[in-house]
C-alpha cells in the first residue's frame, strides 16, 4: 500500500468525523429550539392562569397578637394563643373534611361528626 493511500484514508476519516459532529450539532440545535418553544408555550399558559381571579379563601389576618408582641407577652398568654389557634386549625380541617366527604357522598367518620 503506497504512502499516499494512508493520507487519503486519514483525510476521509477526519471528514467523516467532522460531518458527524456537524450533524450532531444541527440535531442538538433543533432540540434546543423545540425546548425553548415548549417553555414559551408553558410560560404563556402559566401567565394566563395567573391572571384568573382567585377562588380560594384569603388567609385570616392574625389580629390577636401583633408582630413582635410574643417577646413581651406572658408565657400563659402565648400558650393560650397557641392552643386556640391549634384548635381553630383542627376545626377548620374537620369542617373541610366533612364537607369534602359530603360532596363525594362518602360515609362520615364518627370522630368528625359534631354531636353538640
Amino acid at each position: 500500500m503506497p504512502w499516499w493511500s494512508w493520507i487519503l484514508i486519514w483525510i476521509a476519516l477526519v471528514a467523516l468525523s467532522l460531518l458527524f459532529y456537524v450533524l450532531l450539532g444541527i440535531r442538538l440545535y433543533r432540540q434546543f429550539m423545540a425546548t425553548i418553544k415548549d417553555l414559551g408555550a408553558a410560560g404563556e399558559k402559566i401567565g394566563h392562569l395567573a391572571t384568573l381571579p382567585a377562588t380560594y379563601d384569603e388567609p385570616r389576618p392574625l389580629t390577636s397578637v401583633p408582630p413582635g408582641a410574643a417577646i413581651f407577652a406572658t408565657r400563659a398568654r402565648m400558650r393560650h394563643d397557641y392552643d386556640a389557634s391549634k384548635s381553630s386549625r383542627r376545626e377548620d380541617r374537620r369542617q373541610r373534611r366533612v364537607q369534602r366527604k359530603t360532596d363525594r357522598g362518602q360515609p362520615q367518620s364518627l370522630r368528625d361528626l359534631d354531636f353538640s
